[in-house]
């Protein structure tokens, strides 16, 4: 322990709390990226933990201008490292002709407790189902490029370092999206 009574933590300069602040604030969000890519709630917080592990281990050193793009980039290379895993465990589920059984979370099926009525339940649950149904149907470099674009709020420049392609690249794959979830959301939000 440091002489002055401080936790290492709290004495280690003033980059352990950017670190924090950017991690706390980026986490939902991630949360979000992940679950969609994933369809698994489970799956997305432990991609999301990883992501914050190796990024801090790899990328703490940097400026804190250059984090958000490099913590969306080691997301989406845990995201696709994840889909790989998934076919060759599908690839293994179809030889051995198993398949893994539907639990549902009570949780999930417990009343709102903000007491909203039911039609504006229903409209919200139905607006939300056909967001994330347009989003889960983009493919995978739309969903990325309006994900951390729109998002995460992050420019164009940052948005192509976290993908790994040119500038011009993100903004034709967000023009896509755009086009194809204005169309898919036509009557929910107007």
């Amino acid at each position: 322990m440091p002489r002055d009574g401080l936790s290492a933590r709290e004495s280690g300069g003033t980059r352990v709390k950017p670190l924090d602040s950017f991690l706390r604030d980026v986490e939902r969000r991630a949360l979000v990226i992940a679950e969609l890519a994933t369809r698994d709630r489970e799956e997305a917080l432990d991609l999301v933990q990883d992501t914050m592990l190796a990024f801090v281990d790899r990328y703490s050193g940097h400026d804190a201008a250059e984090w958000a793009p490099l913590f969306h980039r080691v997301l989406q290379n845990r995201i696709r490292d994840w889909h790989r895993r998934q076919q060759v465990r599908r690839r293994w589920r179809i030889w051995l002709n198993r398949d893994d059984e539907d639990e549902t979370d009570p949780i999930e099926t417990a009343p709102d407790p903000r007491g909203r009525t039911p039609e504006e339940e229903v409209a919200m649950a139905n607006a939300g189902d056909a967001l994330m149904a347009a989003l889960e149907a983009l493919p995978a470099r739309q969903q990325q490029a309006f994900l951390l674009r729109t998002w995460e709020g992050l420019d164009v420049a940052e948005t192509a370092r976290a993908m790994g392609c040119s500038e011009g690249s993100v903004k034709t794959h967000l023009w896509r999206a755009l086009q194809h979830l204005r169309e898919k959301l036509e009557g929910h939000w107007q």
